[in-house]
């Protein structure tokens, strides 16, 4: 069974920061690009950061470079999102995201709120 358990989330205030793990089981992780999404309240779900299957290769949505970091550790099969600097703009709910071909997954999701 495939699973994708996010971790992490939660209210910090702005200029804070968080950093999001996403724990993968019942797939090969380690062939798999990983991503963090995010959706926030009535907007669409949006690529935030991409890591590659061996992590040599990553990328990030333009307003987070910089401030989000995302990694990967095989050997623990999981996923994380570093988030430094974070402002209010960045509250939303925090989905991981595993491709590989044809074949994908989500996890639940993950709150973030940042607020003072």
């Amino acid at each position: 069974q495939v699973q994708l358990v996010e971790s992490g989330g939660g209210p910090v205030q702005p200029g804070g920061s968080l950093r999001l793990s996403c724990a993968a089981s019942g797939f090969t992780f380690s062939l798999y690009t990983m991503s963090w999404y995010r959706q926030a309240p009535g907007k669409e779900r949006e690529l935030v950061a991409t890591i590659t299957s061996a992590g040599g290769s990553t990328g990030y949505l333009g307003s987070v470079k910089g401030r989000f970091t995302i990694s990967r550790d095989n050997a623990k099969n999981t996923v994380y999102l570093q988030m430094n600097s974070l402002k209010a703009e960045d509250t939303a709910v925090y989905y991981c995201y595993a491709r590989r071909f044809a074949n994908d997954y989500w996890g639940q999701g993950t709150q973030v709120t940042v607020s003072s």
